[in-house]
């Protein structure tokens, strides 16, 4: 299980895990499959139809396995949606097919679990509702806590694309650390860029990502930039990204 806050790469670790294990287990495979299944496409409108779904998809990962050239990998997305469906059936807001779907999913699961090469995981930004049925079949849980900071996100993109000229080169964490946090000519632009990371604390992967636009596209709406604008822009972006969660919040 993949556990942690909504863009913090869980489901992007998953998907790198099983290429970094087909890399490495190369001389014994052939190749790697990656399977998906999206734990929404499980449900159907039509009653009884859900788990003949579940059946017929987990058949043909079957198939798959079946093939000693292939590892195979299964990755069920949003896995917490099932627990939803659990305690809404237990509610008695969903009908009983809700619950069969969880328990044939869960049962096919075991049977998987029965080949010691095919790996499955989960990712999950909801860890605390996952019921005892589906933790125990946890072997490794791994948490992510933070999202990467912003100067690995936003900043190295930006002169590739040359957006930001002339190029200047950052200090990292470390080297600021080893002049004490003192600013000079140096350490300037490092230091508001150290700034503007921990401000961004709380925010997602996903929002991280989209920073480097919304300031160019708000507060530079220029070919080019300088690095000071642009640290400049990407403050003034931060900002924003917590004024309009605090107008959503007033409006809800």
């Amino acid at each position: 299980f993949a556990a942690g806050p909504p863009g913090t790469g869980k489901t992007s670790l998953c998907r790198a895990l099983a290429q970094k294990l087909t890399i490495r287990l190369s001389s014994r495979y052939r190749y790697g499959q990656l399977i998906e299944i999206n734990s929404h496409s499980l449900f159907s409108k039509w009653f009884s139809e859900s788990g003949k779904l579940v059946t017929k998809m987990f058949q043909k990962i079957q198939d798959l396995i079946d093939d000693k050239d292939a590892l195979v990998f299964v990755l069920i997305d949003e896995v917490e949606s099932l627990t939803a469906a659990r305690n809404a059936c237990r509610a008695g807001t969903e009908p009983s097919d809700a619950i069969r779907v969880v328990n044939a999913v869960l049962t096919q699961i075991d049977q998987i679990k029965r080949h010691s090469d095919v790996p499955v995981s989960c990712p999950s930004g909801a860890w605390e509702v996952i019921p005892v049925g589906v933790s125990v079949r946890c072997d490794v849980l791994c948490s992510l806590a933070e999202c990467c900071p912003v100067a690995d996100v936003c900043v190295p993109p930006c002169p590739q694309c040359q957006i930001i000229y002339p190029r200047q080169q950052l200090l990292s964490l470390r080297e600021l650390e080893m002049i004490g946090f003192i600013e000079n000519n140096v350490s300037k632009l490092s230091l508001l860029l150290s700034e503007i990371s921990r401000r961004s604390e709380g925010l997602s992967g996903r929002v991280l990502r989209k920073l480097p636009f919304l300031a160019h596209a708000l507060y530079i709406q220029a070919p080019t930039v300088t690095l000071e604008g642009f640290l400049q822009a990407l403050s003034l972006a931060v900002d924003k990204q917590f004024e309009d969660r605090k107008e959503l919040s007033s409006c809800a």
